[in-house]
């Protein structure tokens, strides 16, 4: 029988940021704020000869990850890795995030590594960063809450609050992160938006959020009907940040986003990562 760990990581909705560029990839991420939400990535890895990786969600299968290969090549291991979720990839959930924080969970354990918690998180904004693929859903995955992250990197100075009402989401179709982070014009207008400060409630962050989604000319126009539709039926709602959808609060949002795709109701997760368990 192959040894193998499981483990979980929460996603993020990111509701605006501000990309602060530094020396290398641990300095270099972002400030901003974002709901970190109890779907996420469950990972299976298992010791292998060669790395090699299968994407399941909701029943389509794909191979490949080139972060979470470039990260357990990072830690110097060879590993069967099977990340499973049930959020649409790509869709501004944090999934990358997830997935590269669930895997190397996994495979520290599995690998008696011994690394601790940051350096995991350390190795997971890295491969974020290099990859385009995110730059502060790390820092804010590492803990649960409505998550506000006041400086760069893994170590930084995060506020967490957490409301109990969940948050409803609806997805139109991904949107690739790498081509807004790497466009000069795009982070300028995100850097022009930028809010300033951190939210006090749910409300407030699907205002703080809206404005910025706004102001930096992020939304579609499929997300800008969906946003209409909740700004006709008086609910907080924004774009999700970076995914062509809208999350949203109060009990009535499930009802108006129900009109425009399959809803997502999330609770606000506890926890950062967490191993599930180990077989030998």
């Amino acid at each position: 029988m192959v040894r193998t760990a499981v483990a979980f990581s929460p996603g993020h909705i990111s509701g605006y940021f501000r990309r602060i560029e530094g020396g290398d990839a641990a300095t270099t991420g972002s400030v901003g704020a974002g709901v970190v939400i109890d779907e996420g990535v469950r990972s299976t890895v298992e010791v292998a000869g060669e790395t090699s990786v299968r994407v399941l969600q909701r029943g389509h299968v794909s191979a490949g990850s080139p972060p979470v290969e470039y990260a357990l090549d990072r830690i110097g291991v060879f590993a069967r890795v099977t990340t499973e979720c049930r959020l649409p990839i790509g869709a501004g959930f944090g999934l990358s995030a997830a997935a590269l924080l669930a895997t190397l969970t996994a495979a520290n354990s599995l690998f008696d590594l011994g690394i601790p918690e940051d350096g995991v998180a350390a190795i997971a904004h890295e491969a974020e960063v290099v990859h385009h693929t995110g730059l502060g859903d790390v820092a804010a995955c590492r803990g649960g809450g409505v998550a506000c992250r006041k400086a760069p990197g893994i170590n930084a100075e995060i506020s967490r609050f957490y409301p109990e009402e969940p948050v409803y989401a609806v997805s139109l179709g991904p949107l690739p992160t790498a081509s807004v982070l790497t466009s000069e014009e795009t982070m300028a207008r995100v850097a022009a938006a930028y809010p300033g400060r951190c939210p006090h409630d749910l409300t407030d962050l699907c205002g703080l959020s809206r404005s910025f989604a706004e102001r930096s000319g992020l939304i579609a126009p499929d997300v800008r009907r969906v946003l209409e539709a909740c700004d006709a039926a008086g609910i907080p709602a924004s774009m999700t940040m970076l995914g062509n959808g809208v999350f949203a609060a109060g009990a009535a949002a499930e009802g108006v986003l129900a009109r425009f795709g399959e809803v997502y109701k999330l609770g606000v997760a506890r926890q950062g990562p967490y191993l599930i368990e180990v077989r030998p």
